[in-house]
């Protein structure tokens, strides 16, 4: 599939200029190319305005076609909803997981704190999406979901740690959503503010976390009145 727009907005039973600085040029694009194009401008909306406050109409005038276009390659405003989420995710969790690579766990704490603050400075508009509630039924998850699947990474990390310490590894899941938690958390806030700058963010993110590891309680126990 190609389809064609000419770039000075005229459609095709128009008649072209006479002069050939004025004449219309048409740009032929593969049903491939139309799709990605689609996809940028829909995440720049969504990331704008929000998935209600987006239109197909708004996404096709942007694009340069008519709605039918929009339909044909997503089914609809939430179809290509879905694929924008669903691309943010697998970009930020492959940032995160493949930053895990160091030896020592501090470094990794810090790996993981640059990755997510990398991501927010680099991917923004995918980031304000990632953080809205999603109103879509059908999309492929939240940022909850992926908050969760990178703990998950960074459980498995957590619980070698505990059970070289003595401490129970199975608890490893609760701190492993504690701590990305945190990060993820902290990221939301830093979006807006953008200081102080990202590496400060990062070892202050990584002094709280390592520091309240590092003299971990075995058995935590409660000094207030309530007990459950």
């Amino acid at each position: 599939m190609i389809d064609d727009v000419a770039t000075d907005g005229s459609t095709s039973g128009e008649k072209s200029m006479s002069a050939p600085t004025r004449r219309a040029r048409r740009v032929r694009m593969t049903g491939k190319e139309r799709r990605e194009q689609l996809l940028d401008i829909g995440r720049a909306l969504f990331a704008d305005k929000g998935f209600e406050g987006t239109s197909v109409e708004e996404i096709a005038a942007r694009a340069g076609v008519s709605k039918p276009v929009v339909y044909e390659h997503f089914g609809g405003k939430e179809g290509l909803y879905a694929v924008v989420v669903d691309r943010e995710m697998r970009q930020l969790l492959d940032l995160v997981t493949g930053a895990l690579t160091a030896g020592h766990p501090r470094e990794l704490l810090e790996q993981a704190a640059f990755a997510l603050l990398d991501y927010i400075e680099t991917y923004t508009d995918g980031f304000r999406i990632l953080v809205r509630d999603s109103p879509v039924a059908q999309s492929t998850g939240t940022f909850a979901s992926l908050i969760s699947d990178i703990a998950t990474q960074v459980e498995d990390i957590l619980g070698l740690e505990f059970k070289a310490r003595g401490f129970d590894p199975k608890l490893a899941p609760l701190y492993a959503q504690a701590l990305v938690g945190m990060v993820a958390l902290t990221g939301q806030w830093w979006l807006d503010v953008r200081k102080p700058k990202k590496a400060e963010v990062a070892a202050h993110l990584v002094n709280l976390a390592w520091h309240g590891l590092e003299n971990l309680e075995s058995k935590p126990r409660l000094i207030g009145h309530r007990k459950s």
